[in-house]
């Protein structure tokens, strides 16, 4: 087994043994959640997508030592609206979506910093190469959901995002802004921090 086909097992097998102890009761509500990036070409921002992703989340506020969450992503998702743009993304100067189909996120921390406040740790993989990060996270609840934002920031050359005449950080800027908010539900209102915001690890 190559390395791509080992990459994408390791993470579908890390997401279905999450979503065992906790599939009836903690979910993602795709209608209701997003995940989206920005770069700067030249100093422009531009903004783009993913359409596809799932999450599977096990999580408990009294009990952060054994909470996680394993994140997927479907690359051949991204789209910056433009056609002409997002025509280039799938090729293997960008993301290279024909060998790597999927991103993925594993935790292996959570760490809170009160008031609703979360640092989650794990190792991100995109288009094969890995790297451990720490984001932080809010987390809120709204009736009967959870919403989770957060934001990461990466640097697109350690993932060989942009390659050969592109990986010149005066056309694109190396530094890229991943923004998430994941909408989830079953996961209880910590009891200690009653009324007050709150983060997912």
């Amino acid at each position: 087994m190559n390395n791509t086909r080992r990459l994408v097992t390791l993470s579908t097998a890390l997401l279905v043994s999450l979503a065992l102890p906790c599939a009836a009761q903690q979910k993602l509500l795709p209608a209701q959640s997003a995940l989206t990036f920005t770069a700067k070409q030249m100093g422009v921002p531009i903004n783009g997508r993913f359409k596809k992703f799932d999450a599977q989340v096990s999580f408990d506020a009294a009990k952060l030592a054994s909470s996680k969450v394993a994140f997927i992503v479907d690359m051949g998702s991204a789209s910056i609206g433009i056609p002409e743009m997002d025509i280039e993304l799938p090729k293997a100067i960008w993301f290279n979506v024909a060998k790597f189909p999927q991103a993925s996120f594993v935790s292996s921390s959570f760490k809170s910093l009160g008031s609703g406040h979360y640092e989650v740790s794990g190792l991100l993989s995109i288009k094969g190469q890995a790297q451990h990060v720490t984001a932080p996270l809010t987390m809120t609840h709204d009736g009967t959901s959870t919403v989770v934002n957060g934001v990461l920031l990466i640097k697109r050359l350690v993932f060989k995002i942009g390659d050969g005449d592109w990986a010149d950080t005066s056309m694109i800027a190396n530094d890229v802004q991943v923004m998430f908010k994941l909408a989830l539900s079953g996961i209880d209102k910590p009891k200690a921090e009653s009324g007050q915001p709150e983060s997912i690890h």
